[in-house]
């Protein structure tokens, strides 16, 4: 059981790194990512999103969060799921704050959803699992600029199976007001055509609900074969909104990073 939590704030870690910490520049920069993203009219209860920097994969991320505008203000609880970096984690991880905070504020991190999941042997507390990790941090800003008023629980998934994840999704699936995003970026350091090749087979096994999603082709791969096991349960289709790498916005070709925007409706 998971009790005690603190009332402090996970400050920004790579604010000035991934996304610029001033915060009229960093509303310009996402408004402009998504003013220039395609539009697709759809109602999507999940989303897969990069999470490189902004310059590589904002505009690959504006296309999943451009779908959510209008629903936006239906939207009242964020669940989100990134793979950790830095920290070996087993299971999924909660932060040991009640707050995230970017340079557009600070989001409030949702205390009903952690007791939904608390008596969940797979569900643990890691601050350090959190204090650095930017899977979770670069989507806030894309998140408080396109919802109202909305509360985040923010998973930091380590080594866990796709039916442990799953089972935390269905304890907070919800309705309407809520919307799950899962973190990740695709193949790594491939050659631009490797890399196109490798990135479309993965997608393609997103597509057709197939799992196990291998961290070799999405660092995301354990949130996103959950969140497959879910789709199939309630019936979900995904739909590819963007793919693309960073040879394609704002990188060499000979080694490259995958990116895709991915909706489940």
């Amino acid at each position: 059981m998971i009790k005690n939590r603190t009332s402090s704030i996970r400050e920004p870690a790579v604010a000035g790194l991934f996304y610029p910490a001033d915060a009229q520049q960093l509303s310009q920069d996402i408004q402009q990512f998504i003013s220039g993203s395609e539009q697709h009219e759809l109602i999507p209860k999940a989303l897969i999103v990069p999470h490189a920097g902004y310059i590589y994969s904002g505009a690959i991320a504006a296309s999943a969060y451009r779908t959510l505008l209008s629903m936006a203000a239906a939207i009242k609880r964020v669940i989100l799921l990134g793979p950790t970096h830095r920290v070996v984690v087993r299971g999924l991880a909660l932060p040991n704050a009640a707050y995230f905070s970017t340079p557009l504020g600070t989001v409030v991190v949702d205390k009903t959803a952690i007791q939904a999941i608390s008596d969940l042997p797979q569900v643990t507390i890691s601050s350090e699992a959190h204090m650095l990790e930017h899977s979770l941090e670069v989507q806030l800003p894309f998140l408080q600029h396109v919802l109202d008023d909305f509360s985040v629980l923010p998973l930091a998934v380590g080594e866990a199976s796709a039916e442990e994840v799953a089972e935390v999704l269905d304890r907070v699936w919800g309705g309407n007001e809520t919307i799950i995003v899962v973190s990740s970026d695709l193949s790594h350091y491939l050659p631009y055509a490797s890399a196109k090749q490798v990135d479309r087979d993965t997608v393609e096994s997103i597509l057709q609900l197939k799992q196990p999603i291998t961290h070799d082709h999405a660092c995301g791969g354990t949130p996103i074969s959950g969140l497959i096991v879910v789709a199939r349960r309630h019936h979900l289709k995904p739909q590819l909104l963007d793919l693309r790498n960073s040879g394609d916005t704002a990188g060499l070709h000979d080694r490259v990073v995958g990116y895709a925007a991915i909706a489940f409706c």
